[in-house]
């Protein structure tokens, strides 16, 4: 499965763009530590699963680079706690 999330490094956010909008995540990196403040899907997005879809894809990018998740966000964590297949991935 392809990952349309990408990291919009000079924000400081991983964005997932959709239909002339963009939900994003924000983030602060530490090494391999990557916290995840806040995550904002627009209004017109709402109701289409693109917050699961945006933390999936984030989560899947830490795990390729190795990194763990401390989600302050709470969709974040609670995205975590209800998808055991990224447990591991909790710092």
């Amino acid at each position: 499965m392809s990952n349309d999330v990408h990291d919009n490094a000079a924000r400081h956010r991983f964005e997932l763009d959709l239909d002339g909008h963009t939900a994003f995540s924000t983030y602060r990196r530490e090494g391999t530590l990557l916290t995840i403040l806040h995550t904002e899907v627009p209004q017109e997005l709402n109701g289409r699963g693109i917050g699961s879809k945006l933390v999936r894809g984030v989560l899947d990018i830490a795990r390729a680079e190795g990194s763990k998740v401390k989600p302050l966000c709470p969709f974040v964590a609670s995205y975590m706690d209800k998808h055991p297949e990224y447990a591991d991935l909790r710092a």
